[in-house]
Protein backbone atom coordinates (compact mmCIF):
# COMPACT_ATOMS: atom_id res chain seq x y z
CA UNK A 1 0.00 0.00 0.00
CA UNK A 2 1.32 3.44 -0.93
CA UNK A 3 1.75 6.29 1.54
CA UNK A 4 -0.94 8.40 -0.13
CA UNK A 5 -3.44 5.63 0.62
CA UNK A 6 -2.91 6.04 4.37
CA UNK A 7 -2.46 9.82 4.49
CA UNK A 8 -6.06 10.46 5.63
CA UNK A 9 -5.47 8.21 8.63
CA UNK A 10 -2.65 10.32 10.10
CA UNK A 11 -3.25 13.57 12.02
CA UNK A 12 -0.24 15.67 12.99
CA UNK A 13 -0.63 17.48 16.32
CA UNK A 14 0.04 21.21 16.04
CA UNK A 15 0.97 21.67 19.69
CA UNK A 16 2.34 25.20 19.40
CA UNK A 17 1.38 28.55 20.94
CA UNK A 18 2.06 30.55 17.79
CA UNK A 19 0.01 30.58 14.60
CA UNK A 20 3.11 31.44 12.57
CA UNK A 21 5.02 28.49 14.00
CA UNK A 22 2.15 26.11 13.25
CA UNK A 23 1.78 27.37 9.70
CA UNK A 24 5.51 27.08 9.09
CA UNK A 25 5.31 23.41 10.00
CA UNK A 26 2.30 22.91 7.73
CA UNK A 27 4.27 24.54 4.92
CA UNK A 28 7.30 22.31 5.58
CA UNK A 29 5.16 19.18 5.54
CA UNK A 30 3.52 20.23 2.28
CA UNK A 31 1.43 17.61 0.51
CA UNK A 32 2.80 14.80 2.69
CA UNK A 33 0.17 15.57 5.37
CA UNK A 34 -3.47 16.52 4.85
CA UNK A 35 -4.86 16.31 8.38
CA UNK A 36 -3.95 18.15 11.58
CA UNK A 37 -4.98 18.12 15.23
CA UNK A 38 -5.53 21.52 16.81
CA UNK A 39 -5.51 21.27 20.60
CA UNK A 40 -5.93 23.55 23.56
CA UNK A 41 -2.49 25.16 23.45
CA UNK A 42 -2.86 26.56 19.94
CA UNK A 43 -6.62 27.17 19.87
CA UNK A 44 -6.70 29.02 23.19
CA UNK A 45 -3.80 31.20 22.02
CA UNK A 46 -5.00 32.17 18.53
CA UNK A 47 -8.64 31.05 18.37
CA UNK A 48 -10.61 30.09 15.24
CA UNK A 49 -8.06 31.82 13.00
CA UNK A 50 -5.96 28.66 12.95
CA UNK A 51 -8.90 26.60 11.71
CA UNK A 52 -9.65 29.17 9.01
CA UNK A 53 -6.03 29.19 7.82
CA UNK A 54 -5.83 25.41 7.75
CA UNK A 55 -9.07 25.21 5.81
CA UNK A 56 -7.65 27.68 3.31
CA UNK A 57 -4.72 25.29 2.86
CA UNK A 58 -7.12 22.41 2.17
CA UNK A 59 -6.51 20.56 5.45
CA UNK A 60 -8.77 18.37 7.56
CA UNK A 61 -8.93 19.40 11.22
CA UNK A 62 -9.45 17.43 14.41
CA UNK A 63 -10.40 20.03 17.02
CA UNK A 64 -9.13 18.44 20.22
CA UNK A 65 -10.65 20.51 23.04
CA UNK A 66 -12.08 17.61 25.10
CA UNK A 67 -15.36 19.24 26.09
CA UNK A 68 -16.57 18.21 29.56
CA UNK A 69 -19.31 20.22 31.26
CA UNK A 70 -23.07 20.15 31.78
CA UNK A 71 -24.97 18.91 28.70
CA UNK A 72 -26.25 22.33 27.63
CA UNK A 73 -22.80 23.92 27.76
CA UNK A 74 -21.18 21.06 25.83
CA UNK A 75 -23.95 21.17 23.22
CA UNK A 76 -23.22 24.86 22.67
CA UNK A 77 -19.49 24.28 22.47
CA UNK A 78 -19.89 21.42 20.00
CA UNK A 79 -22.23 23.51 17.88
CA UNK A 80 -19.61 26.25 17.73
CA UNK A 81 -16.94 23.73 16.78
CA UNK A 82 -19.12 22.25 14.03
CA UNK A 83 -19.75 25.73 12.60
CA UNK A 84 -16.01 26.04 12.00
CA UNK A 85 -16.15 23.15 9.53
CA UNK A 86 -13.81 20.84 11.42
CA UNK A 87 -13.83 17.16 10.50
CA UNK A 88 -13.67 15.79 14.05
CA UNK A 89 -14.27 17.05 17.58
CA UNK A 90 -14.13 15.34 20.98
CA UNK A 91 -15.78 15.29 24.38
CA UNK A 92 -14.95 13.45 27.60
CA UNK A 93 -16.92 10.22 28.01
CA UNK A 94 -16.83 10.84 31.76
CA UNK A 95 -19.39 13.60 31.17
CA UNK A 96 -22.07 10.94 30.76
CA UNK A 97 -24.52 9.71 28.14
CA UNK A 98 -26.81 12.76 28.13
CA UNK A 99 -23.89 15.12 27.60
CA UNK A 100 -22.57 13.00 24.73
CA UNK A 101 -26.01 12.73 23.10
CA UNK A 102 -26.46 16.49 23.21
CA UNK A 103 -23.01 17.02 21.70
CA UNK A 104 -23.74 14.73 18.76
CA UNK A 105 -27.16 16.27 18.17
CA UNK A 106 -25.74 19.79 18.26
CA UNK A 107 -22.94 18.98 15.82
CA UNK A 108 -25.36 17.35 13.37
CA UNK A 109 -27.99 20.07 13.56
CA UNK A 110 -25.49 22.90 13.17
CA UNK A 111 -23.77 21.30 10.20
CA UNK A 112 -27.10 20.65 8.48
CA UNK A 113 -28.18 24.25 8.99
CA UNK A 114 -24.96 25.47 7.37
CA UNK A 115 -24.97 22.93 4.55
CA UNK A 116 -21.59 21.50 5.53
CA UNK A 117 -20.49 17.96 6.46
CA UNK A 118 -21.04 17.13 10.13
CA UNK A 119 -17.88 16.39 12.07
CA UNK A 120 -17.23 13.05 13.69
CA UNK A 121 -17.94 13.39 17.40
CA UNK A 122 -15.74 11.11 19.47
CA UNK A 123 -15.23 10.55 23.19
CA UNK A 124 -12.05 10.54 25.23
CA UNK A 125 -11.91 7.35 27.33
CA UNK A 126 -8.67 7.60 29.32
CA UNK A 127 -5.68 9.79 28.48
CA UNK A 128 -2.59 7.98 27.26
CA UNK A 129 -0.67 9.62 30.13
CA UNK A 130 -2.87 7.71 32.60
CA UNK A 131 -1.70 4.36 33.92
CA UNK A 132 -3.64 2.02 36.19
CA UNK A 133 -2.10 3.24 39.43
CA UNK A 134 -2.97 6.85 38.61
CA UNK A 135 -6.48 5.90 37.55
CA UNK A 136 -7.11 3.86 40.71
CA UNK A 137 -5.35 5.95 43.34
CA UNK A 138 -5.67 9.52 42.05
CA UNK A 139 -8.71 9.62 39.76
CA UNK A 140 -10.59 7.13 41.94
CA UNK A 141 -11.76 4.73 39.24
CA UNK A 142 -11.43 1.05 40.26
CA UNK A 143 -10.51 -1.83 37.99
CA UNK A 144 -8.14 -1.95 35.04
CA UNK A 145 -7.61 0.76 32.45
CA UNK A 146 -8.96 -1.54 29.73
CA UNK A 147 -12.16 -2.22 31.67
CA UNK A 148 -12.74 1.51 32.08
CA UNK A 149 -11.99 2.25 28.45
CA UNK A 150 -14.43 -0.41 27.24
CA UNK A 151 -17.16 0.81 29.60
CA UNK A 152 -16.74 4.37 28.32
CA UNK A 153 -16.61 3.20 24.70
CA UNK A 154 -19.92 1.36 25.10
CA UNK A 155 -21.49 4.45 26.69
CA UNK A 156 -20.24 6.62 23.83
CA UNK A 157 -21.69 4.23 21.28
CA UNK A 158 -25.01 4.13 23.16
CA UNK A 159 -25.06 7.94 23.06
CA UNK A 160 -24.72 7.87 19.27
CA UNK A 161 -21.11 9.04 19.03
CA UNK A 162 -18.93 8.02 16.10
CA UNK A 163 -16.01 6.61 18.07
CA UNK A 164 -13.49 7.15 20.83
CA UNK A 165 -10.00 8.34 21.59
CA UNK A 166 -8.04 5.57 23.29
CA UNK A 167 -4.62 4.05 23.63
CA UNK A 168 -3.64 1.58 20.95
CA UNK A 169 -3.45 -1.05 23.67
CA UNK A 170 -7.25 -1.06 23.88
CA UNK A 171 -8.08 -1.02 20.15
CA UNK A 172 -8.72 -4.74 19.75
CA UNK A 173 -10.97 -4.84 22.81
CA UNK A 174 -12.92 -1.78 21.60
CA UNK A 175 -13.45 -3.40 18.19
CA UNK A 176 -14.72 -6.56 19.88
CA UNK A 177 -17.08 -4.61 22.14
CA UNK A 178 -18.31 -1.97 19.67
CA UNK A 179 -17.71 -3.38 16.18
CA UNK A 180 -15.36 -2.54 13.34
CA UNK A 181 -17.21 0.61 12.23
CA UNK A 182 -16.84 2.37 15.58
CA UNK A 183 -13.96 4.76 14.96
CA UNK A 184 -10.81 4.49 17.07
CA UNK A 185 -8.50 7.53 17.17
CA UNK A 186 -5.15 6.71 18.71
CA UNK A 187 -2.74 9.27 20.21
CA UNK A 188 0.48 8.34 21.98
CA UNK A 189 1.91 6.96 18.75
CA UNK A 190 5.67 6.63 18.79
CA UNK A 191 7.73 5.00 16.04
CA UNK A 192 10.56 2.84 17.33
CA UNK A 193 13.08 5.60 16.65
CA UNK A 194 11.24 8.23 18.78
CA UNK A 195 11.20 8.91 22.53
CA UNK A 196 8.04 8.18 24.54
CA UNK A 197 8.24 11.52 26.44
CA UNK A 198 5.35 11.83 28.95
CA UNK A 199 3.17 9.23 27.26
CA UNK A 200 2.86 5.94 29.15
CA UNK A 201 0.61 3.73 27.02
CA UNK A 202 2.21 4.03 23.60
CA UNK A 203 2.43 1.94 20.43
CA UNK A 204 4.26 2.15 17.14
CA UNK A 205 2.22 3.16 14.07
CA UNK A 206 2.45 -0.34 12.59
CA UNK A 207 1.34 -2.03 15.81
CA UNK A 208 -1.62 0.33 16.24
CA UNK A 209 -2.85 -0.25 12.70
CA UNK A 210 -2.36 -3.98 12.97
CA UNK A 211 -4.60 -3.90 16.07
CA UNK A 212 -7.32 -2.21 14.00
CA UNK A 213 -6.90 1.52 14.69
CA UNK A 214 -8.69 3.81 12.24
CA UNK A 215 -6.78 7.08 12.77
CA UNK A 216 -3.45 7.92 14.39
CA UNK A 217 -2.33 11.17 16.04
CA UNK A 218 1.40 11.94 16.04
CA UNK A 219 3.03 15.02 17.53
CA UNK A 220 6.60 15.34 18.70
CA UNK A 221 8.15 12.58 16.54
CA UNK A 222 7.21 14.79 13.58
CA UNK A 223 6.99 18.33 14.96
CA UNK A 224 10.29 18.14 16.87
CA UNK A 225 12.21 16.25 14.19
CA UNK A 226 15.19 17.86 12.47
CA UNK A 227 13.37 17.19 9.18
CA UNK A 228 9.61 17.03 9.91
CA UNK A 229 8.65 16.07 6.35
CA UNK A 230 11.09 13.18 6.33
CA UNK A 231 9.81 12.00 9.71
CA UNK A 232 6.21 12.18 8.48
CA UNK A 233 7.03 10.22 5.34
CA UNK A 234 8.82 7.56 7.40
CA UNK A 235 5.74 7.16 9.57
CA UNK A 236 3.44 7.00 6.53
CA UNK A 237 5.69 4.35 5.00
CA UNK A 238 5.50 2.32 8.21
CA UNK A 239 1.72 2.66 8.22
CA UNK A 240 1.45 1.62 4.56
CA UNK A 241 3.64 -1.42 5.13
CA UNK A 242 1.43 -2.53 8.05
CA UNK A 243 -1.72 -2.76 5.93
CA UNK A 244 -2.72 -5.26 3.23
CA UNK A 245 -1.67 -4.32 -0.30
Amino acid sequence: MRTKDVADRLYVALDFDSLDEALRLVDRLGDAIRSYKVGMQLFYKVGPAVVERLHAAGCNIFLDLKFHDIPNTVAGATSSAASLGVSMVNVHAAGGVEMMKRAKEAATTTAESLGIPAPLVIAVTQLTSTDQRMMNEQIGIPGTVEETVIRYAKLAQAAGLDGVVASGHEVAAIREACGDRFVTVIPGIRPAWAAANDQKRVLTPATALAAGAHKLVVGRPITHAADPRDAALRILEEMAAALPA
